[in-house]
């Protein structure tokens, strides 16, 4: 097998021009990781976390997966989730979606997908929820989009729910949990006016869903 030659090249192009502009920066960042915030997000390898928001690494945690879900048997999410508030004392979890999304769109499809079919149910479930209200919308994209918007607010609900934010609350940690959704079209990130901070921010925010 051939090795991926242009990777490494691009990789030592890469650390070279961070080591230009600080050239204690490896040298600090091997140190310990102390980033205030973790992103929740797909795994669409067009919605790369950091350089959406201008972070350095050491500034983000990342968690990805299809559809950017939080589901409450996925070992692998509450162990990041758990990691990054018990150990990192991050201050912000940020669950961030995307406009046309390929998962969504599998997930509002009738057609098998195979195995992914089993994941992507969390996300088919908030379609169901909202059927109404997401087929009333006529341009199929607009409800597309409309889902992974939906999706998101079920996966700050999520976030909440888990006994790891359960517990921080509960000991006085100051966590916040954020909704926002990136578009592909423009490269901008929006917010969707969700961020709780407290077990009565959660159970407001179920009441309104």
């Amino acid at each position: 097998m051939k090795n991926l030659t242009q990777l490494f090249k691009n990789n030592r192009q890469w650390a070279s021009k961070i080591t230009e502009v600080n050239p204690d920066f490896f040298h600090d960042l091997k140190k310990q990781q102390s980033p205030e915030y973790l992103w929740i997000g797909c795994s669409d390898s067009r919605v790369p976390a950091n350089e959406i928001v201008g972070l350095l690494p050491g500034e983000l945690f990342v968690h990805r997966n299809i559809a950017n879900l939080v589901i409450h048997t996925d070992m692998n999410c509450l162990s990041v989730l758990q990691y990054a508030v018990d150990i990192l004392k991050i201050k912000h979890v940020i669950v961030c979606g995307h406009y046309g999304c390929g998962g969504v769109k599998a997930a509002m499809e009738s057609q098998s997908h195979g195995l992914v079919d089993n994941w992507l149910r969390h996300v088919r479930d908030t379609w169901c929820r909202n059927q109404a209200e997401i087929e009333a919308i006529p341009n199929e994209s607009e409800r597309n989009n409309r889902l992974c918007e939906l999706n998101v607010l079920d996966q700050v609900i999520n976030v909440g729910m888990t006994t790891i934010i359960q517990d921080a609350w509960r000991r006085g940690q100051k966590i916040a949990i954020h909704g926002w959704i990136y578009d592909l079209a423009d490269g901008l990130l929006k917010d969707l006016g969700v961020c709780i901070s407290s077990h009565e921010d959660l159970c407001v925010l179920q009441k309104e869903k």
